[in-house]
């Protein structure tokens, strides 16, 4: 995994005693996303894929609208941390004057820096695509999503977004520290492939929060399947966005919360 990880020694101590292990653990560093010389944003997030992040973090926090607004993408690596250096076309770096924001996030917060409370949740566009899924499809679309998960496998620490399409299962996957740095990484990593995300779900390994359904809904996705929770503010924005939201989904099972049209079984009534 390259600097994605790195073996560190330690002791593990049970009620039995204490012994010497070493144990493979993620790195996380911090990854400045620059666009026309301007900061726009730092966050702590895995050395890895930056590429795919500097595209996705762009295209859902709206600098861009495609790859192709982007003249110039280059990844800078310095003793504090990495930067991805963007260069922008004239029309977009002119629109990216006028809404000047800078934040710090942690690997756990998607809003930390918005400058108002309109800000941390403008209106999102309502998702039209109209993609089916077997329920079975649905039902194991996590346990799927373990197989393309080695960083995961080595650290037992990060966590991961797949993209899954109908009939054919999970067709690409990112991993990260950050739930929402995975997600902008494989949004990056479907636009520079040409993947239309409306022709798919995004399957999450963690809970859904608001920022996973606003990042899901800028890049045109109309299902989100996770293996934990929704809250019940992005349940919300979900609704209104039109998006099918899938919870809990492991082994055979799953909870449908909005939307179920797209998914071909139905739903089971959760009280």
């Amino acid at each position: 995994m390259g600097g994605a990880a790195k073996s560190r020694p330690g002791l593990a101590v049970s009620s039995t005693g204490a012994r010497t292990v070493t144990r493979t653990l993620p790195e996380e560093t911090p990854v400045a996303m620059t666009f026309d010389g301007t900061t726009l944003a730092v966050m702590m997030a895995s050395p890895a894929d930056l590429e795919d992040f500097a595209v996705g973090f762009a295209l859902t926090e709206r600098v861009i609208e495609r790859p192709g607004d982007i003249e110039e993408l280059e990844v800078l690596t310095f003793d504090r941390g990495i930067e991805a250096r963007m260069l922008l076309r004239d029309d977009r770096s002119e629109q990216l004057r006028s809404r000047q924001r800078a934040l710090m996030g942690p690997v756990g917060c998607g809003l930390c820096g918005i400058d108002s409370l309109e800000g941390a949740l403008p209106p999102l566009p309502a998702v039209d695509a109209d993609p089916r899924f077997a329920r079975d499809e649905v039902a194991r679309a996590t346990d799927d999503l373990r197989r393309y998960q080695p960083l995961h496998d080595l650290t037992r620490a990060v966590h991961a977004a797949g993209f899954m399409v109908p009939g054919q299962g999970i067709v690409m996957a990112r991993e990260d520290v950050g739930r929402h740095n995975a997600l902008d990484k494989l949004i990056g990593a479907l636009a520079r492939a040409g993947i239309d995300p409306a022709t798919g779900a995004m399957v999450l390994t963690s809970r859904i929060s608001v920022e996973m359904v606003q990042k899901t809904a800028q890049a045109g996705c109309a299902v989100i399947v996770a293996a934990s929770a929704p809250t019940a503010h992005a349940l919300r924005l979900a609704d209104d966005a039109q998006i099918t939201l899938a919870a809990f989904a492991r082994g055979e099972s799953f909870d449908l919360y909005s939307h179920p049209h797209r998914i071909t079984a139905g739903a089971t009534h959760v009280a």
